[in-house]
């Protein structure tokens, strides 16, 4: 066994009894039950053994020990007399000869107990994330996580793929987040960036003749965090292929992940493949997302043409998306919950009706939809029973909340979520262009590096018509699994002419294309192959795979909420030296 140790803490067997052995770990409870005899527990990364204290000279040296001090522990293994089935070491214990301090813990008071960690505030954890880790149950997911790229990487090289890493101090672009910029010593007043994606450079690999590439790679980007978003940094399984199509990659992608879901998921069954491929306008219209939980069995029905003329303001003039729900008998506190939780979420209001025994509509807005009951009946297969939540606005804006009510009533009413599965599809032909919500300007809608169906003649014909230039969609795709966008990608635009036409409709001219991307836009003159890639995100994978709620579970050493490392102490103050060095000064506001 490698260093002082003869064993693990996980390793021990009846078949060892008899054995001289040492094993090292920390020491995780001490209980007495008499003068001069206790039980303690030993704990390293495999696991734990109980060691038996019998004398007066053994108790007097683990009696003035802190929990969490390591030790090393020399002794006889021996059956124990009250076995532990649910422990693999649970028929033995040590009768310890020897013992070793080997980091003395000098805290008497620990800032949680360490099997009990998870219960902690969440700032006390990450705090003391050192101690947190060393709870077994914290520990599988990081476990899990490396069993899982090591997978990931041996699938790709199985594939034909090369694990090619790329620069982390580069150049900033526009890539649809803030960049985390380094500044340049020996450049006063210029900056690296923090790459949010190799997007460039592996598409530059594809110029440079290289077919399949893959890197498990860091991405850094300044944005807000979520339960399913790290700020600061994260890790993709980045890949491209060369030559290659929409459908080569999203194979490539379903042969490598499946068997990934299938080995390590939580959940036994998994969507198989070929994935479902649904259009961005059909999820919109079906589902109220572009991220929709398949495990969900509702749909969104347009009621639009149904009630205009019903006298319910809001209706008039406005886009109706709708959400039945068959044996509905929740109360009408519930209900008013599930209104005040749409309204949280989206912004909006939404208004309800139910079917009573008689057929009838009652409840809600019932009394505005007297006129229109037998054509909202065909519509939406009411029956008794029925329950019906109604969103009205803008047709996006009605769209996102009966999406909202969607998934809110198919994990709140039984019998409509299947959860333990993983759903997976693909979300196809997204629009290339939208109306940016803060600047009003037509923006890209996805990845500006995509190639636009139709190619250059699509951009030609729409080029002063806003209107057609927002039905252009791009061949670009999300992978999406239970309600998760868990990876993005696109065909790329390797033609340089249909690159700068792509960037003239959002303002941005050839001399601006060629000073933001010289790289890419320089290698694509001399001779690209069409190519495509994606990226799924390798963090949020396995948040799906262990079946938490909060992607900090499964990062080793995660910032919180305010992007704050509270463990290092990051982000921190710097001397002005520092500042000086790298032509710095800071103005106070």
């Amino acid at each position: 066994m490698m260093q002082s140790r003869t064993h693990t803490c996980g390793e021990l067997r009846l078949c060892d009894a008899g054995k001289s052995v040492t094993i090292t770990g920390w020491l995780e409870n001490v209980r007495e039950v008499g003068a001069n005899f206790a039980f303690a527990v030993l704990r390293d990364f495999y696991g734990t053994t109980q060691v038996v204290i019998e004398t007066e000279d053994m108790m007097r040296l683990f009696k003035p020990l802190n929990k969490e001090t390591t030790l090393s522990v020399t002794g006889l293994v021996r059956e124990r007399e009250s076995k532990n089935p649910k422990l693999p070491t649970g028929e033995i214990e040590v009768v310890p000869q020897k013992i070793e301090v080997l980091g003395k813990c000098i805290h008497n008071q620990l800032p949680f107990e360490i099997n009990k960690s998870r219960e902690a505030d969440e700032n006390t954890r990450l705090k003391y994330r050192f101690l947190d880790l060393r709870n077994p149950a914290v520990k599988r997911n990081i476990i899990l996580r490396c069993q899982v790229v090591a997978e990931l990487r041996r699938l790709m090289t199985q594939k034909g793929f090369l694990e090619i890493t790329t620069p982390i101090l580069t150049a900033s672009s526009p890539e649809g987040a803030r960049d985390y910029l380094v500044p340049a010593r020996n450049h006063p007043g210029k900056f690296y960036a923090l790459p949010q994606a190799p997007q460039q450079f592996k598409q530059l690999l594809m110029t440079s003749g290289f077919d399949r590439y893959f890197q498990i790679a860091p991405c850094f980007r300044d944005e807000d965090a979520r339960a399913d978003r790290t700020p600061g940094e994260f890790y993709q399984l980045d890949m491209e292929m060369a030559f290659a199509t929409q459908n080569d990659v999203l194979t490539t992608l379903e042969e490598v992940l499946v068997p990934v879901f299938e080995k390590f998921g939580k959940f036994r069954r998994v969507s198989p493949a070929p994935f479902r491929r649904i259009p961005f306008n059909e999820a919109m219209e079906r589902y109220g997302s572009d991220k929709p939980d398949l495990r969900i069995d509702l749909e969104i029905q347009d009621i639009t043409g149904e009630v205009q003329g019903c006298g319910f303001g809001p209706f008039e003039g406005a886009v109706v998306k709708a959400v039945a729900v068959d044996n509905f008998t929740q109360a009408r506190k519930w209900i008013d919950k599930l209104l005040a939780d749409v309204e949280v979420q989206t912004g909006s209001k939404a208004c309800w009706v139910k079917v009573d025994e008689n057929g009838s509509l009652t409840g809600g807005v019932s009394k505005f939809l007297t006129s229109c009951q037998d054509a909202l009946t065909a519509k939406l297969d009411l029956k008794p029973g029925s329950f019906v939540c109604m969103a009205a606005g803008k047709k996006a804006a009605a769209q996102k909340t009966a999406g909202v009510i969607r998934t809110m009533l198919g994990k709140r009413v039984p019998g409509h979520f299947d959860e333990e599965q993983y759903a997976l599809c693909w979300i196809v032909d997204f629009p290339m262009y939208e109306i940016g919500e803060e600047s009003g300007a037509l923006e890209f809608c996805h990845n500006p590096f995509s190639m636009p169906q139709g190619g250059l003649k699509a951009l030609e014909e729409a080029q002063d018509n806003t209107e057609k230039l927002l039905a252009i969609n791009a061949d670009q795709y999300d992978l999406v699994c239970n309600g998760y966008e868990s990876a993005s990608g696109a065909v790329r635009n390797h033609d340089p002419e249909i690159m700068v036409k792509a960037f003239q409709m959002v303002g941005l001219g050839e001399e601006d294309v060629k000073a933001k991307f010289p790289a890419m836009y320089n290698a694509f003159t001399y001779g690209a192959p069409p190519h495509a890639g994606a990226a799924p995100g390798v963090d949020r994978l396995i948040m799906l795979l262990t079946g938490e709620e909060s992607i900090r579970e499964v990062i080793t050493f995660p910032m919180n909420k305010n992007a704050q490392d509270l463990m290092m102490g990051a982000p921190t103050a710097v001397d002005k030296s520092q500042l000086d060095t790298v032509h710095i000064a800071l103005v106070e506001e």
